[in-house]
């Protein structure tokens, strides 16, 4: 299902607290980096995705989401969006309960193709400014640990 509402984006980060960041960068000045690291000093599990790096912000890094040996919640895409669809084919592969593409990240096709495959997908949007917007900055508590 696409989320656009703020119902549906808080239901997603309340109960998704595993979060792949494809396209994570291992440099501090880049936004995936700054993403990745607010959601972690909020409690999310971040796994981060890059098939060059072997650690970022002290944590395994994985060349690709079959590479994960664990369930993955959300798969936080940071890539243009012409390389999304591939993407999107390895989070419908895991069974991760939701593609996110961040702000500029926009691809219908694979928007369509996960949603179908029973994935929310929330496209054009950042999740730290939509966490922030949404639970006032604050830590996160409510995250499921179940």
């Amino acid at each position: 299902m696409i989320v656009n509402d703020d119902a549906g984006l808080r239901r997603i980060l309340l109960a998704c607290p595993v979060i792949a960041v494809v396209g994570l960068s291992p440099k501090p000045d880049r936004p995936s980096h700054v993403v990745a690291k607010y959601l972690l000093e909020r409690g999310y599990d971040i796994v981060p995705v890059h098939p060059l790096a072997t650690e970022i912000l002290g944590r395994k890094c994985y060349p690709d989401l079959a590479s994960i040996p664990r369930p993955v919640d959300i798969v936080d895409v940071f890539r243009k969006p012409e390389d999304v669809m591939p993407t999107a084919d390895e989070a419908i592969h895991i069974g991760a309960k939701c593609l996110w593409l961040q702000l500029g990240v926009v691809n219908p096709e694979a928007a369509a193709r996960a949603a179908d495959a029973g994935l929310d997908v929330v496209m054009d949007r950042c999740v730290k400014i939509e966490y922030e917007r949404l639970f006032d900055g604050g830590m996160l508590s409510e995250v499921s640990r179940q």
